[in-house]
């Protein structure tokens, strides 16, 4: 996918650069030219969140793009005005100039991450008649600012986050007809190579001699043989085993199993790989962040998928840690594979865990499209996370995870089964699942089946992925670096 160029400079000399004006809601420029009223007025153009209003020269005035950031201005404000601003120009503009000057580091990063996230499309599938050059002239934003050489290094960070999740969204973004698990942990390797860092690939043999139960039961009603990656980032020459463990539910295609979702829930479910396509996205970049900790990612590949060997409501199987868990809904299918995850990393020496998994229908009822529920066992480490998701703008809302609940996935026959009470606090009793396959290990769980996938352009999001989770867990891991 194409990727938007972003520099910083000094001068303004920038021939043939289209200049972008920030304007605070009423009309108040910040760091740039004033609107001319008769324009605005014309152009019904306030300054709001998210407006544009591209004014024609006159005289000897400039062709200038003006974007509303709002009332209040914050870091999320910049992004969507920085999404807004490249979406305006794409079209007909090839370079973009913004005016640093007078405005906070931190709010020019938050307009570049809004950019280069906004500026991403998925077309790599159109067809040869498709006209690609029609909807994006624009290569480069150029940021000017007096203290250039300071912002330049917060700039790249944001451009290096913003691409993970790009990367992320093209991986879900991609059919499940060539991102299978195989081609999942291939791209893993060629991503681990090119950044030096180690990777390991469990194929179906592997899987199934070191006994990962919950990942073989999800794969027996597909062709498409599962995989189990891990990916070891350590920086320079550290090699402590207490690292940070990321975890990723990877269902590269989910049809429910034989207990079969409907035609209209399977429409987007390439996406259930989105837990596993962000912890490789956020191992992507490790290096180019500078993150001083040791990081682990495992990501558990499969499709779940109907056919006369596929796992039966009332099968039992026995995890990786020896607990056995009774199957009564094979729709249920993503904590079960990240069970087997948990347990490697907790017999790894993980210091703290984190899990990002599309888990439960549950959580989208409780927090909607936006809002990504967050449980855990260990409140210093969950406080840690929602301090990130906040400094990346990504929406997180703590649940509870009450151990009386626990009676809620006791089974008949097994030590535990994979769906709770019907209808009651399904994205708890699924957590509470996870929580058996970790045990003292601080741990963290982000269910993020709303957010990961936009039904519309909208803010800096296109529709389909969106990429949730690689901002929060970038955040995360530099913030356990000082």
């Amino acid at each position: 996918m194409n990727r938007l160029q972003v520099s910083v400079q000094s001068s303004l000399d920038v021939p043939e650069a289209f200049e972008i004006n920030l304007v605070q809601d009423g009309m108040v420029p910040l760091g740039g030219g004033v609107p001319r009223d008769d324009l605005a007025k014309g152009g019904g153009f306030s300054g709001k969140s998210g407006q544009t209003l591209v004014a024609f020269p006159r005289d000897s005035e400039k062709v200038t793009l003006f974007v509303g950031l709002g009332e209040h201005q914050d870091k999320e404000s910049f992004r969507v005005a920085g999404a807004g601003a490249i979406r305006a120009l794409a079209k007909d503009v090839r370079v973009a100039l913004l005016s640093g000057h007078g405005v906070p580091p931190e709010f020019l990063a938050a307009f570049t991450e809004g950019a280069v996230l906004g500026f991403y499309r998925y077309d790599a599938l159109r067809g040869k008649g498709f006209d690609r050059s029609s909807l994006q002239q624009l290569t480069q934003l150029v940021i000017v600012s007096d203290s250039a050489d300071q912002l330049a290094g917060v700039v790249a960070r944001a451009v290096s986050v913003a691409n993970a999740a790009c990367l992320a969204r093209d991986l879900i973004n991609e059919p499940a007809a060539t991102m299978t698990p195989a081609r999942f942990a291939e791209i893993a390797e060629e991503i681990a190579s090119s950044n030096a860092m180690t990777c390991r690939v469990w194929d179906k043999a592997q899987i199934e001699s070191e006994a990962l139960g919950g990942l073989l039961a999800v794969s027996r009603g597909s062709v498409q043989e599962p995989r189990m990656v891990k990916i070891s980032y350590r920086p320079g020459e550290r090699t402590e085993n207490a690292a940070v463990a990321l975890v990723g539910k990877g269902i590269t295609f989910d049809s429910g199993g034989l207990s079969l979702k409907s035609g209209e829930g399977m429409m987007t479910m390439k996406t259930d790989m989105s837990g596993a396509a962000a912890v490789l996205a956020t191992m992507s970049v490790l290096g180019d962040l500078g993150v001083g900790v040791a990081v682990d990612g495992y990501m558990a590949l499969t499709e779940n998928m109907p056919s006369g060997s596929a796992t039966k409501p009332g099968d039992v199987f026995i995890a990786r840690n020896g607990k056995s868990v009774e199957v009564l809904n094979t729709d249920a299918e993503g904590r079960l594979v990240l069970a087997d995850a948990l347990s490697l990393a907790c017999e790894d020496g993980a210091g703290e865990i984190i899990d990002l998994a599309t888990l439960t229908g549950a959580c989208v009822v409780a927090l909607g499209r936006e809002i990504a529920g967050v449980m855990g066992n260990d409140t210093a480490t969950i406080d840690r996370v929602l301090a990130a998701g906040e400094a990346a703008g990504e929406p997180l809302w703590q649940l509870p995870l009450p151990d009386r609940y626990k009676k809620h996935i006791e089974s008949e026959v097994a030590d535990m089964k994979n769906i709770g009470a019907p209808g009651a606090a399904g994205t708890l009793s699924a957590a509470l699942l996870l929580k058996e396959f970790v045990g003292d290990t601080p741990w963290v769980h982000l269910d993020i089946a709303g957010p990961s996938r936009s039904d519309s352009d909208e803010r800096y999001f296109r529709k389909g992925a969106t990429g949730f989770g690689v901002r929060t867990l970038c955040a995360y891991l530099e913030a356990r670096s000082h």
